[in-house]
């Protein structure tokens, strides 16, 4: 990690050591395009065919049936069926909380408005498989998705070279249920999502994270009207430490973000050049041991380290990287908390790791990356529902405020907007 001293600088220095990397992506979304077309005009055959290419594996027959996941699921064993559930119970508890009754307001007499909310009908969920089987991003998707009342959830994922999926997979898939499984991954999935195959019904928006290859192609569908989660880039965690944190701690934190990928970054801001030392000393520590470490390594080299003035320095600093993830290992946490602006997801104190967000206390681990947190909140109950208005008037009510909306109409040049209301009077 580079280490920046910035307690003599403005933010406006430190802007450049913030900005993650960028790759070229005009001709990944020309590749990405090719796949994206191919299987719209060639449905399952062509999902096979890029199966094949890419995963060097692809099943006859793409959807699982419940006799099939019922047998993966049961062999899961040892203490992970319980950590699911309780996963599960606490992410369903906090998704629940989110369900809000809308009421009804009377802007004026005889003038009704309310707001209700409605399920999206169909929603994909894409889980990457690669080095690491994300089942517990299933847990946050599916979960939230049934309680909103979303009619048809599909799964796709890719499977392993026998064309199997993770047992904790579905595990997680047969616990929630009402899922549709589907053993394919990549471009092709999102692709067999957005437009529909003869085996992979279209949805209407499209859930979960990727690798570069993925993310793009769930823009590029987004373009043509199939809506997503949200803007996705690698996975980050910023931390602040002052001299009360564990050094220890602070670099497991930063560690567990570190060994997600090559490309994810991590940064640490401290007031104290000694505090940044220590930890830097005990990463390096930590990561020898890891069974992911040459990953990690990568990720830390793009990584970095401020030491700043105060803790309202370094909340300007952490405000303007804006990351997915925020750790607050100090003393003052919960004052802190209240000059948070930008973030993803935000974890107080020494004893809040990060990883529990991922996995078990009960908050969505599907968050906005690369300064998206600026302007986009992470998946919650409200991403699988819209939100339609509705407004009732009785003569009177009109009478009210069609004054109003024909001054209105025939000030924007709109007669046939003020004569609709005047037809009634």
């Amino acid at each position: 990690m580079r280490v920046t001293d910035i307690r003599e600088n403005t933010i406006a220095a430190a802007r450049e050591q913030l900005k993650r990397p960028v790759i070229d992506v005009s001709r990944l979304e020309a590749t990405v395009g090719a796949i994206l077309a191919e299987v719209r005009a060639g449905g399952d055959v062509a999902v096979r065919k890029f199966s094949l290419q890419f995963d060097k594996v692809a099943p006859e027959r793409m959807e699982l049936t419940s006799a099939e996941i019922a047998e993966g699921a049961a062999a899961v064993g040892g203490a992970l069926p319980a950590a699911i559930r309780m996963a599960a119970a606490n992410i369903e508890a906090f998704h629940r909380r989110q369900v809000r009754a809308e009421k009804v307001v009377e802007t004026m007499p005889g003038v009704r408005c309310w707001r209700r909310s409605v399920a999206i009908e169909k929603v994909g969920l894409y889980i990457p498989g690669g080095t690491a089987p994300l089942f517990s991003t299933l847990l946050m998707l599916a979960i939230p998705a049934r309680i909103a009342g979303c009619g048809e959830m599909v799964l796709c994922s890719p499977p392993d070279a026998q064309g199997r999926l993770h047992p904790a997979l579905l595990y997680a898939a047969e616990l929630i249920g009402g899922i549709r499984v589907f053993r394919v991954g990549g471009v092709q999935a999102i692709a067999a999502m957005a437009y529909g195959t003869e085996t992979i019904p279209a949805v209407y928006k499209i859930f979960g994270p990727g690798n570069q290859y993925v993310t793009c192609a769930k823009q590029l569908v987004q373009r043509e009207g199939i809506a997503i989660d949200m803007p996705a880039g690698p996975s980050e965690v910023a931390v602040y430490a002052d001299e009360t944190a564990s050094a220890a701690f602070v670099a497991a934190d930063l560690l567990s973000q570190a060994e997600h990928g090559a490309d994810s970054q991590v940064v640490l801001v401290s007031p104290s050049a000694a505090v940044v030392e220590e930890v830097l000393k005990e990463v390096e520590r930590q990561v020898a041991v890891l069974p992911r470490a040459e990953t990690a390594r990568k990720a830390l080299a793009n990584s970095q380290a401020f030491v700043v003035r105060d803790g309202g320095q370094a909340m300007e600093l952490l405000n303007e990287y804006a990351p997915e993830h925020l750790i607050l290992s100090c003393d003052d946490a919960e004052r802190l908390a209240g000059s948070v602006i930008n973030a993803g997801s935000v974890f107080l104190g020494n004893y809040s790791p990060e990883s529990v967000g991922d996995y078990a206390s009960g908050t969505n681990h599907v968050l906005p990356t690369n300064g998206a947190a600026r302007a986009f909140s992470g998946v919650s109950l409200d991403s699988f529902v819209k939100k339609i208005t509705f407004q009732q008037l009785s003569r009177e009510g009109l009478e009210a405020i069609g004054a109003t909306v024909v001054a209105m109409a025939s000030a924007e040049g709109l007669e046939a907007h003020a004569r609709a209301v005047k037809i009634r009077l």
